[in-house]
């Protein structure tokens, strides 16, 4: 018998399944669907599923509020090995190929099609936007558009780390999966973001901590090889909108430009190969935001949220 939804940490309007996995090299693997129940219930001509990034779960309340005032019933999926989903044995988004990830999204769309939900947006952030539209392309009759916020389609690194050593650590992955890896990027992201710093948002820092979860060679290469396929070419047929920040800063050192500046990932490589995904790309570009465009500062992601229900409304209705 399938187990109930049983209550979330981000409160009453909110609830979580768990959905249990055949276990893989580490052992026992779950994902969790995380469902949004506004009071009072509204009805909605459609849903969205929103994959959180790399180093992540999902924690946006506001997002979900977002998405269910335009008429959206809101869902969100941890993957396996992150934030609620991930077990006590497990690495932290220790996957060798991002199709594992498939098992996942398969078993939340069931969810929300039993549900009688048969109009579906996918949405994903930064590594969940790359799995998001990679899935899409495998499943491009499942979906009415596909929001992607900063998706992770390059390597943010200098020319010789991303052309020469990346790669190589990449192919080794196959061979050597669990060598460790430096994830490379500073705490000021985080920074940025979390109240207890130097941002607006509380979230628990255990399941996406400042000083970011260590990566392996095996998760390099899933990742290099999901971004080969979006240089290929997706030619996903359905509507694809792509947010992401005007520009991008860089630094080790604590900056304020950081608080309206993408510090994550080069949106001039989002804006190169955004096109890639296929035909119906819209292309936003939302001033002043950081990676995730929808936790910038107040104004900032108001003006993202108004570019999004604009779109759907334009595109799926």
């Amino acid at each position: 018998m399938k187990p109930p939804y049983q209550p979330d940490p981000l409160g009453s309007d909110f609830d979580q399944l768990a959905l249990p996995q055949p276990p893989d090299y580490e052992g026992d693997v779950q994902a969790m669907l995380v469902r949004y129940l506004p009071t009072p219930a509204a009805p909605a001509a459609g849903a969205v599923l929103y994959v959180h990034g790399f180093n992540d779960y999902f924690f946006q309340r506001e997002m979900a509020a977002q998405y269910a005032a335009h008429g959206y019933h809101f869902f969100a999926l941890d993957l396996r090995k992150y934030g609620r989903a991930l077990l006590p044995h497990q690495r932290p988004n220790n996957v060798r190929d991002l199709r594992e990830y498939d098992a996942d999204l398969d078993a939340a769309l069931a969810e929300i099609w039993a549900a009688g939900h048969t109009r579906l947006v996918l949405s994903g952030h930064s590594t969940g936007g790359l799995i998001a539209g990679l899935y899409a392309a495998r499943h491009p009759t499942s979906f009415a558009a596909l929001v992607l916020n900063s998706p992770f389609l390059a390597l943010n690194q200098p020319w010789l780390r991303r052309k020469v050593a990346a790669p190589l650590a990449g192919a080794l992955g196959r061979v050597l999966p669990n060598l460790p890896l430096p994830a490379g990027l500073p705490d000021t992201y985080g920074q940025s973001l979390h109240q207890a710093y130097r941002g607006e948002w509380d979230y628990n820092l255990a399941w996406k901590p400042n000083h970011v979860f260590g990566v392996n060679m095996g998760w390099l290469g899933a990742i290099l090889r999901g971004q080969r396929q979006v240089r290929h070419g997706l030619a996903l047929p359905l509507p694809v909108l792509v947010l992401h920040s005007e520009r991008s800063a860089g630094g080790r050192q604590w900056r304020e430009e950081f608080r309206r500046a993408d510090i994550v990932l080069n949106v001039a490589d989002i804006r190169r190969l955004a096109p890639r995904l296929g035909p119906h790309i819209t292309l936003q570009a939302v001033p002043n935001a950081v990676h995730d465009v929808f936790l910038s500062v107040p104004d900032v992601r108001a003006a993202a949220y108004a570019a999004l229900f604009r779109w759907l409304a334009e595109q799926v209705g």
